[in-house]
């Protein structure tokens, strides 16, 4: 039996890096299984992703954890070691639209997701059946602009209380307080369609069919304190044309959340992202 784990680094790029990291893993008798690096030559940095096998017995964890430690000040590397057999344990959010939420529990109990959903959380009660259903807590935390600042600080009870790893906006339809954006910074994703900030408020669709819009589309991105403006993880595109109604575009528009939601999600739980200021590297 072996240990499955992926690690995750971004530094100054200069050479022997690599060497470095490979050096310490082949001291530890680990296997690597799949290797990606990118340089941003804008940046001058190295993001770094490497996934491997260890052999079974004793701390290998630990012992690997110190090799690595060992190696960073030299190269000043931010790093991450994951074990691979840890589930991420995923909070869900959504208010009354359920397409997303519905998405996301399908995947994972089909396995396909990547993490374990521990608990879904709405401001309303529309969609408690289909965590019911799928036999996950689901918690009603009510919002008002009154109770907001109460209504959160449970939100981070239950954060806690479940152990939770990534916070997923699944139509959440409330705006996270400055604070708990920083809070949750990196472990928390949103999904918007495509048409900010160009038609905003209750329409979107309505308003691009009357622009004739000609692409439809979503974004899944990490959330900050800037609305809908955190660093872009996925987009989906579909193109459409003059015989599209709005209900079309709109069902259209749900497509593309859901699979650039769940794309986000899957590579997420996998450590396939890494922040680069704004941006992120995706290696998919």
């Amino acid at each position: 039996m072996t240990g499955s784990f992926v690690l995750t680094l971004s530094c100054p790029e200069q050479p022997g890096i690599v060497h470095a990291v490979t050096t310490v893993l082949n001291d530890h008798g680990c296997d690597i299984t799949e290797h990606q690096q990118f340089d941003d030559p804008m940046n001058g940095k190295l993001f770094l992703r490497t996934a491997f096998t260890a052999p079974a017995g004793g701390c290998v964890a630990d012992a690997l954890r110190t090799g690595f430690a060992s190696i960073a000040d030299a190269f000043a590397m931010t790093w991450q070691l994951h074990d691979a057999t840890h589930r991420t344990r995923i909070l869900i959010m959504a208010s009354k639209f359920d397409h997303c939420l519905t998405d996301l529990l399908y995947r994972w109990r089909t396995g396909s997701l990547g993490g374990q959903v521990a608990a879904v959380v709405s401001n309303h009660q529309d969609l408690a059946h289909l965590a019911d259903t799928a036999r996950v807590p689901f918690v009603h935390i009510p919002v008002t602009a009154d109770s907001k600042p109460a209504a959160e600080h449970h939100l981070l009870q239950v954060i806690d209380q479940q152990d939770i790893d990534l916070v997923v906006l699944a139509r959440y339809m409330q705006v996270l307080s400055d604070p708990l954006c920083r809070t949750l910074h990196g472990r928390a994703i949103n999904i918007h369609h495509s048409f900010l900030p160009s038609f905003t408020g209750a329409k979107p669709y309505h308003q691009a069919y009357e622009r004739g819009v000609k692409y439809v589309g979503a974004t899944a991105h990490y959330v900050t304190a800037e609305l809908d403006e955190g660093p872009i993880i996925e987009q989906e595109l579909t193109r459409v044309d003059h015989r599209r109604a709005p209900e079309d575009l709109i069902a259209v528009g749900r497509d593309a959340e859901r699979l650039a939601l769940a794309r986000a999600v899957t590579w997420h739980c996998q450590h396939r992202i890494l922040l680069n200021g704004n941006r992120t590297i995706v290696f998919n």
